[in-house]
């Protein structure tokens, strides 16, 4: 490919939400049950080019997660319901979200629109990690960024999130369950290996 189309089209409704580290769009390819194929992969190779290293989908189905992978392209999926509670599942995943930012990955979430749901994600984000004072304040920052009214549901994500222990605590508590998990894994290996656990 040259020129334009070697660079692709960005995806619909494309916003920054940490500049150069995080943003959002609606589903590459776009939003109907039948997108066109053609405008996928030239999306997604407008997301490779800009150098992201992975997309998170909040949709409940898998849809485009094999094209990523073709593109070669590391993915997370996120399934998110306006049906559910938002509780110790949101915080875990605030948790991944600022591990792959820590490490200096370059993350792109969708859903199958910009809809409450990512914004809301977004927003919780933000206020969990006190880089916002108040709800109130990151639903206007938010409604700036993404170009879009919130409804009740971004809103009672938000609120949820403003309900989470603090980052410290869960990724304490993270870390703590990776130092098990690693010691259960030794032991596991040395009953293989027919040792004894210290």
């Amino acid at each position: 490919m040259k020129g334009k189309w070697a660079e692709g089209i960005q995806p619909r409704n494309f916003r920054w939400i940490m500049q150069d580290r995080l943003a959002v769009c609606e589903r590459p390819g776009g939003q109907s049950e039948s997108h066109r194929r053609v405008r996928r992969t030239e999306e997604i190779n407008w997301i490779r080019q800009q150098g992201f290293s992975r997309v998170v989908s909040l949709m409940p189905s898998t849809h485009n997660l094999h094209s990523y992978s073709e593109q070669n392209i590391a993915w997370s999926h996120w399934p998110i319901s306006d049906r559910e509670e938002y509780g110790d599942r949101l915080g875990a995943l605030f948790v991944e979200l600022n591990v792959l930012l820590t490490r200096g990955e370059k993350v792109l979430v969708h859903r199958r629109r910009l809809s409450d749901e990512v914004c809301g994600f977004m927003a919780g984000y933000l206020l969990w990690m006190g880089m916002v004072s108040g709800e109130s304040q990151v639903v206007v920052i938010m409604e700036k960024m993404t170009q879009r009214p919130f409804g009740a549901l971004g809103r009672r994500i938000v609120s949820a999130a403003a309900r989470m222990p603090a980052p410290e605590v869960l990724l304490a508590s993270r870390d703590d369950a990776s130092v098990a998990e690693q010691e259960a894994d030794k032991v596991s290996d040395q009953a293989e290996l027919g040792e004894s656990p210290p």
